[in-house]
């Protein structure tokens, strides 16, 4: 047995930038866990995963050339089936043995093991290791086939007949092990040990590994390509913060590690240089100016500690020139039509009100089945009018209603129709071009907030109603067409619809009932119910708490209550974890989860009144005295949000009802007071499950 480092190199023509990354790393770990399983390697093997526009490889260390003989367990057939009634073979289980390799005096190894009350017959037997040279072939193209490939490429081999399916057309093959090639074939190419270097700026025309071990740092000298993509990021993310800070204390690379990751995809040896436009078109909003650079081009621009865009640009080369000169001219000359467009969309497009956009949504159809942008506009107002009228804020209605109105208005702008992805920004900028309230500008900007996973919320009241109403239509309408959620499908992305609503509910504290208002918006906007809808809330903010870090129990308790304020649970679920650490808090769950089972059994059709002419027990009378203090106490603090100090009330009356359950019977013969007990326990049980259901917390 020899160990040794393991290197694969597959040379491609160039790979889709957006997977580049995600092709090395599931190539690596297919490989890795193809060998492992076979006893070539292990879990603790040291492993290096290399990706670049034109390869994707894996290094791992030690890994063997052979690996040891394996003994085995097999599991061959019932007892019952392999040997007769007079304690013979089968022919079943000689056919077995010898399927397996094994032969008639294999018999006697057969052990018995006791399986779900059956017994079920077993052999050793030792398996010969697997040879790395035998199996490689197999490790491969298995990890091929399992690569998250969206659309594979059909191609045909120099022989032109045979076709082969890969991601992009494949040209070179390494394969070694140590210093020595392992010889196969995949996807129609022999291994060796030879590669490409950069398409451009190669040392060598083709460049031959010597050894495993050498590969990264032939590549790096002879071939001008840094294999590691990771080790590419770090080097431009350095060479960007460089470059600004060489330019300008003051100045710093946008932060985006989509387009970081994407450049990395693009590029076997990075080169950053800066280009520059001229300082007019810094009059265009700049968002529109920063994703013109970053989609179409890029770039990466620069911005200043105010958040302001500069006129400078930094370019990711993939080649390092003498003279750099025109390539930053190219690149210049390529962004000044670009930004000139930008440029005159947004002046075409200032030259006439918001409010004369809207006649054109009309035009433009949200969902075949929902009707236009126009339709769902209006009802966005109806849902936004209905929650002001449910927050009780009559002075914010004039604004609701004008930015709701104004909301979809730039859908139909040249700008947005240009860049879907400022639709609301350039609505802000238009609005405030015609002197509209900031308050208003801003909400239709922020009510598609948030828009992403920490992303930042509306930043007014005013802005928080239009974003829940929008997002409330969109769950409303699309819930009552069938279009919900599946597996993990979620086209419409309607879960992050409902994860947007917790986060403005929650972390704004605003007393809003959800319920309510998503039946009063289905009521008024005509839409048809759907009965998913609410438990697919229910699941989301189930998830979303759990996400948060607070504890299952704690959650199941609080939701089980279902006020429909969802701002109010992060509160009751803090209560809830300190009312947990409380000596008396498993007798009160489980109290109350005897309460509940007695109360369910009784099946009562009303709710009862007490009367206390009929409290006979000590035990019950001392227990109706101190729940009606408690109560009262409870319900006080509970009124005014303080759930910590309500629930730490309930331990006043673990004593009275220990003392009640120890010395009274509920179901006494005598009708009267059996109802009367039963009602004293239902005004128990209301009083405990204020804050949450405690039972729920109960083991």
């Amino acid at each position: 047995m020899k160990l040794d480092n393991l290197l694969i190199e597959l040379l491609t023509e160039e790979l889709p930038p957006k997977s580049q990354k995600q092709l090395g790393i599931a190539f690596a770990k297919s490989v890795k866990e193809f060998l492992i399983k076979h006893h070539l390697a292990n879990e603790t093997s040291e492993d290096s995963i290399f990706s670049t526009p034109r390869r994707i490889g894996v290094y791992l260390k030690d890994v063997k050339d052979e690996a040891e003989n394996q003994n085995t367990s097999i599991k061959l057939m019932p007892a019952s089936v392999g040997f007769d009634a007079s304690g013979k073979p089968t022919e079943a289980l000689l056919k077995k043995l010898h399927a397996i390799g094994l032969d008639e005096k294999s018999v006697n190894l057969i052990a018995k093991k006791n399986e779900n009350n059956s017994e079920v017959l077993y052999v050793d037997k030792d398996i010969e290791g697997a040879k790395l040279k035998d199996i490689i072939a197999e490790c491969i193209s298995s990890s091929l086939i399992r690569l998250p490939i969206k659309k594979m490429m059909s191609y045909q081999l120099l022989d032109g007949w045979t076709t082969v399916n890969f991601v992009r057309p494949a040209h070179g093959l390494i394969i070694l092990h140590g210093a020595n090639i392992i010889k196969t074939n995949i996807l129609g190419i022999e291994s060796n040990r030879r590669t490409l270097g950069h398409r451009f700026e190669s040392q060598k025309e083709m460049i031959e590994i010597q050894h495993a071990d050498q590969y990264k740092e032939q590549m790096k000298t002879e071939g001008n390509v840094i294999v590691s993509f990771e080790e590419r990021k770090a080097l431009i993310k350095n060479e960007l913060d460089s470059r600004a800070a060489s330019l300008s204390s003051q100045l710093t690379p946008i932060n985006d590690e989509d387009l970081l990751e994407e450049v990395t995809a693009l590029v076997e040896y990075p080169n950053v240089l800066v280009g520059e436009f001229e300082s007019k078109f810094l009059e265009v909003p700049q968002e529109c100016l920063i994703l013109t650079m970053k989609a179409n081009q890029k770039y990466f621009p620069l911005i200043d500690k105010n958040k302001k865009l500069a006129n400078q640009f930094l370019i990711v080369s993939n080649i390092t020139p003498k003279n750099s000169t025109l390539i930053i001219q190219g690149n210049e000359k390529v962004i000044r039509p670009r930004l000139s467009d930008a440029e005159f969309f947004y002046t075409q497009d200032k030259k006439k009100p918001l409010k004369d956009y809207l006649s054109q949504l009309q035009h433009i159809v949200y969902h075949n089945k929902l009707g236009t942008q126009s339709e769902r506009a209006e009802r966005v107002k109806i849902i936004a009018s209905l929650i002001v009228k449910n927050l009780n804020q009559p002075k914010l209605l004039e604004n609701v209603m004008l930015a709701s109105d104004l909301s979809k208005a730039d859908l139909s702008s040249n700008m947005v129709g240009e860049f879907p992805e400022l639709q609301g920004i350039m609505g802000r900028y238009y609005a405030l071009n015609e002197k509209i309230s900031e308050e208003v500008a801003f909400a239709i900007e922020d009510h598609y907030k948030p828009r992403f996973s920490g992303d930042t919320l509306p930043r007014s009241t005013v802005g928080d109603i239009v974003a829940i109403a929008d997002k409330i239509e969109t769950l409303i309408g699309l819930f009552s067409i069938g279009e919900k959620p599946t597996g993990d499908k979620d086209p419409f992305a309607l879960r992050r619809q409902v994860i947007g609503i917790i986060r403005i509910l929650t972390e704004k504290d605003i007393d809003l009932n959800l319920n309510t208002t998503i039946s009063d918006s289905i009521q008024a906007t005509k839409l048809t119910e759907s009965k998913d809808l609410n438990s697919f809330i229910f699941d989301r903010i189930s998830n979303f708490f759990k996400d948060q870090g607070y504890a299952a129990l704690d959650i199941e308790a609080v939701l089980a209550i279902d006020s429909g304020l969802i701002g109010e649970i992060p509160k009751r679920l803090i209560a809830i974890k300190e009312f947990s650490q409380l000596p008396e808090s498993k007798d009160l769950a489980s109290a109350n989860k005897r309460v509940g089972n007695i109360l369910k059994k009784a099946n009562l059709k009303s709710t009862l009144k007490v009367n206390q002419a009929l409290l006979k027990d000590i035990a019950e009378v001392s227990l109706y005295k101190t729940l009606d203090l408690v109560d009262a106490e409870a319900r006080k603090e509970y009124l005014t949000k303080n759930y910590s100090g309500s629930l730490k009330l309930l331990c006043k009356l673990k004593n009275p009802i220990d003392q009640f359950f120890n010395d009274v019977m509920v179901n006494a013969e005598d009708e009267s007071l059996k109802m009367n007990r039963l009602a004293l326990l239902e005004k128990l049980y209301s009083a405990m499950n204020l804050v949450a259901d405690l039972s729920k917390l109960s083991s």
